[in-house]
């Protein structure tokens, strides 16, 4: 809403919100957003933003320029020509075709845009330029504002190196380690004596997990040089690497920052993001079970120091490890808006955007850290186009054939740039969305996180969500036990979907039944036929058999009313609530609970996959005649792979280390080709 069109009496009611306390300007919002965004028509701040970047966090910085009044530009790469964040934007521009290297990250172009638009002021999101101080500096040369901190400030902290010694001079605590470079891989093995093992190795520059090894002793500190450095050249163009005391079963929390230009500098208490897969973060959540009063305060205090070292201005990250005795000490600091940012805006009620727009005006922060309150609790899941099955989630690639997100569920929020149709291509991250969920309690946001996963329709495209579901139903999570090696040790031989125990697979077997019964009867209704032999439609029994996996179970059905009773086992099992076909969500109440479950596809052959409690399950229903003739099917033969070489996930082919004669018989590709999961690679002889 514009200043200049903003009424009297809503003048009063912004002016009376935004001098109450923040805990009950969170109650005053929108029940999905849970943070508050007010537009204050004495203060002016851009007129136009461009946002550099694509994805759920360009329609999330849309979203908060237009409740200020703010016209946006969006930019986009030529297969982006019809995202989401391009349609939510007042203008877009094409910065260049796919790769990253050409349009996101093509600093020209996107140079291009602000001059051709007029924007005033650029917003980087995270990732591509967010932490680019030679973006920063090229904006600043032309007048342009850059919504986040200077170029001494992204310089500093964007050096592993610096930053330490930094954080060091600001009294923060910092972990055991060699300050300087680490040259060659025998100085590496010196200095990792040195400290003892083990130890961390990791890139200088750069962040996200990459560039990072482990090291328990002298050969793998070799081994771990070589591949960081390597890494940590391709990813970031810097193969610098320090080396550090590995602290071992951490957790990993960290601090958000708010600074502004004046001096003052805010913490806004922690997220604990020490659910993680390769050294990325799956699950978050605001506050931490683990800190107490003190050590939150102790930490936040430190954040704010290192933040004032740097004259940081803007909404920054500090992240800490913290290992089992609550001591806690500096990793580095992220100065950006953190992907997770969500959670703190639902327990405190600022909007983290606008406060950074307001900040890179000029303007001074509105709140002391005594106005900063801890209300309720928040949750964020993030929810990827990826195979959990495969290392706790690689890669997947498609188009979202059916998207339907659970916003119609109380206190939910989901973050996305995708709608049905939008393709998950190998050009970007593979994020769908950022599912947050918010309650007064931790198990109020936990129990609600589990409605919304259940339902969350995602079609076309493998998903993370059996991963999520699992995660935040588990035993040790719930308890608050966890670290970063929760995923390692809760799924030592990998993850392998939601393990039934005999109630819940009878509640599966019987739902799948079920469903095929009543899609008999809708069969017979609607074209007079059936596949259940000899069973007139008015029939309100049958026997049927029951297939998953390898075990096969015999069951009769009777119907009374709209009641289903499926016995098996001599147990029983009572189903009954909205079955239409035509829907993707199935709420039914089994035994006397509330399930969500989802049908994924029917055919034919009485295949029936369902997701249920989060994993997908492929049942089998036939009548007791199919059963026995199905006795007498050939099975397939599954294909030999001892000799062959098959792609993990979709990527592109960076080298390739064989030919003919080395032992392979041929090869199937070659550098540059993109390949799909599952293509052929390599034929051995």
């Amino acid at each position: 809403m514009a200043a200049h069109s903003v009424p009297s009496t809503l003048k009063r009611l912004l002016f009376a919100v935004k001098y109450s306390p923040l805990q009950s300007r969170c109650c005053a919002v929108q029940r999905e957003a849970q943070y508050s965004t007010i537009s204050i028509p004495s203060e002016k701040t851009f007129d136009k933003i461009l946002i550099a970047n694509r994805g759920e966090i360009a329609c999330r910085v849309i979203k908060t320029c237009k409740k200020m009044g703010i016209q946006t530009v969006a930019v986009h790469s030529d297969v982006d020509s019809s995202a989401v964040h391009v349609k939510m934007a007042d203008e877009a521009v094409c910065v260049g075709s796919a790769p990253t290297s050409k349009s996101y990250l093509n600093m020209d172009a996107i140079m291009d845009a602000i001059r051709v638009t007029g924007a005033q002021a650029v917003h980087p999101g995270y990732g591509f330029l967010s932490e680019n101080k030679e973006f920063a500096k090229r904006l600043a040369a032309e007048g342009v504002a850059f919504i986040g901190p200077d170029t001494h400030a992204i310089q500093a902290m964007g050096d592993k190196i610096e930053s330490k010694l930094i954080a060091k001079a600001a009294k923060v605590n910092t972990i055991p380690g060699f300050d300087g470079v680490v040259k060659t891989a025998e100085e590496a093995v010196k200095i990792a004596q040195e400290i003892g093992y083990p130890v961390m190795i990791k890139a200088s520059a750069g962040g996200g997990g990459k560039g990072m090894r482990i090291a328990w002793n002298d050969e793998e500190t070799r081994e771990g040089f070589r591949f960081s450095s390597q890494e940590a050249a391709s990813s970031f163009g810097d193969d610098r690497l320090l080396i550090e005391k590995y602290i071992d079963n951490p957790r990993h929390i960290e601090i958000q920052v708010l600074a502004d230009k004046h001096g003052n500098a805010l913490w806004l208490n922690e997220r604990e993001c020490s659910i993680q897969r390769r050294n990325q973060k799956v699950v978050e959540e605001a506050p931490s079970t683990f800190l107490d009063p003190v050590t939150r305060r102790a930490m936040g205090e430190q954040a704010v120091q290192l933040a004032k070292a740097v004259q940081y201005s803007s909404a920054g990250t500090v992240e800490f490890l913290v290992d089992s005795k609550k001591n806690f000490y500096f990793l580095e600091m992220n100065t950006r808006l953190q992907v997770e940012h969500p959670i703190t805006e639902c327990i405190t009620g600022l909007d983290l955007v606008e406060q950074m727009i307001r900040v890179a005006k000029g303007y001074q922060l509105q709140h002391t850290q005594d106005d900063i309150p801890i209300n309720g609790w928040a949750i964020e899941c993030r929810v990827y186009a990826e195979d959990p099955y495969k290392s706790f989630g690689l890669p997947s690639i498609g188009r979202l054939s059916q998207y339907q997100e659970p916003l119609d569920l109380d206190k939910v929020r989901v973050d996305s740039g995708i709608q049905e149709g939008s393709d998950i291509s190998i050009y970007y991250d593979p994020m769908i969305s950022k599912l947050i969920t918010y309650g007064a309690t931790r198990a109020e946001a936990l129990g609600r996180m589990e409605d919304a996963l259940d339902n969350y329709v995602i079609r076309g495209v493998t998903h993370n969500i059996p991963l999520l579901r699992e995660i935040i139903t588990h035993p040790r999570f719930v308890s608050g036990h966890i670290s970063t090696n929760f995923l390692p040790e809760v799924y030592p031989d990998g993850f392998k979907g939601h393990q039934l125990e005999a109630d819940a697979k009878r509640e599966l077997l019987a739902s799948a039944a079920v469903l095929y019964i009543t899609a008999e009867l809708r069969s017979a209704k609607v074209l007079g036929t059936q596949r259940v032999a000899s069973t007139p439609v008015e029939c309100s029994h049958w026997e049927l058999c029951v297939e998953l996996g390898e075990e096969r179970q015999d069951v009769e059905i009777s119907k009374s009313g709209t009641v289903y009773t499926v016995e098996m086992d001599g147990a029983k099992v009572e189903v009954w609530g909205a079955l239409n076909l035509a829907s993707p969500l199935l709420p039914l109440t089994i035994n006397g609970t509330q399930r969500m479950l989802q049908c994924l596809s029917r055919d034919a052959a009485g295949v029936i996959v369902l997701q249920y409690l989060g994993t997908l399950f492929k049942v089998r229903v036939l009548s007791k005649l199919a059963a026995e003739l199905n006795s007498y099917m050939p099975e397939k033969v599954s294909e030999d792979t001892s000799s062959i070489l098959r792609s993990p996930m979709p990527g592109t082919v960076v080298a390739v280390s064989v030919k003919p004669g080395d032992t392979v018989k041929s090869v199937h590709c070659k550098p540059g080709e993109t390949v799909g999961e599952g293509d052929l690679l390599v034929e051995l002889e």
